[in-house]
């Protein structure tokens, strides 16, 4: 090409390139390096300067107070009462183990979650017993829990449950690790079985109101206003032997009156076997 045509460019086009900048070169893998370790450093340094402050702080927390959540028999200020002397300890040194003991000993505490919250507030969750009968233990009344415990009448139980069904004849009992009298697991599957078909019946649950327990399959439940004894047995099949009551009493009790009989037996197929009252004994010399 002449010279005379090299000479229509650019100059730019001919000049040598410059040097590439040192500020504007990309970093060696060395340097990445370097800067991702100082980065890690400072994180490391950093979580720990807080874990030094937090753990400072938790020392310093105390309880300040409890939280009570799920009571509804027990009244609250039975359970604060037991915890009060926990208050203004130091939060983190709180055993919960230790505190949950000191309420189970409640009769109608079941279970208690415990649980230390930032602010040094304690939260008590607890689980109460449920009520499903009454016990007639001579004179006194006392209620039976789904597990068959026996635990003390409280007024709050006849404001949430005021339909509890009676419960008689109660002779098995032991101590359970409550330290509560316990019903025989026998009798606790009768009543739950029993009060489950009653509350199924159409009517049955309106008349009846006690179930009295007895050996030899001779367990028995009585009506209002009705002093017979319908015999209902030990061995379950609540439901059929239900029905039979509701039948007899629409067809029987319903048209004869109350009092004609001593005792209704449930217990067959098909079938109900009566007995009337024995009569009265004339004593000598008074007139017939």
């Amino acid at each position: 090409m002449p010279d005379s045509e090299s000479r229509d460019y650019p100059d730019y086009l001919t000049e040598p390139m410059p040097p590439e900048s040192p500020l504007t070169a990309v970093p060696s893998h060395a340097g990445r390096r370097f800067v991702l370790l100082f980065i890690i450093m400072a994180v490391v340094v950093a979580l720990a300067g807080l874990a030094t402050s937090a753990s400072r702080w938790k020392k310093e927390v105390v309880v300040r107070g409890f939280v009570v959540d799920g009571e509804s028999i027990i009244p609250e200020r039975e359970l604060l009462s037991r915890m009060a002397e926990y208050k203004g300890t130091n939060l983190q040194g709180l055993d919960t183990n230790e505190l949950k003991l000191r309420i189970m000993v409640l009769p109608y505490l079941r279970d208690a979650v415990i649980t230390k919250e930032l602010n040094g507030t304690v939260r008590v969750k607890v689980v109460e017993r449920e009520p499903v009968a009454l016990a007639l233990l001579g004179s006194s009344i006392m209620v039976i829990d789904r597990q068959g415990s026996l635990l003390p009448w409280r007024k709050e139980v006849a404001s949430r449950f005021p339909d509890l069904f009676s419960i008689g004849g109660i002779s098995r009992l032991t101590i359970n690790e409550n330290g509560l009298q316990q019903l025989d697991r026998r009798d606790v599957a009768l009543i739950l079985q029993f009060l489950d078909a009653l509350s199924k019946t159409d009517y049955a649950s309106l008349l009846i109101r006690e179930l009295h327990l007895a050996s030899n399959n001779l367990s028995w439940c009585i009506a209002v206003q009705e002093p017979a004894r319908f015999i209902i047995g030990n061995d379950g099949n609540f439901k059929e032997k239900l029905k039979k009551f509701e039948i007899f009493w629409q067809k029987v009790v319903s048209k004869k009156g109350f009092g004609f009989y001593d005792t209704v037996d449930l217990r067959f197929r098909e079938r109900i076997f009566t007995t009337r009252p024995p009569s009265p004994e004339v004593k000598p010399g008074l007139p017939q």
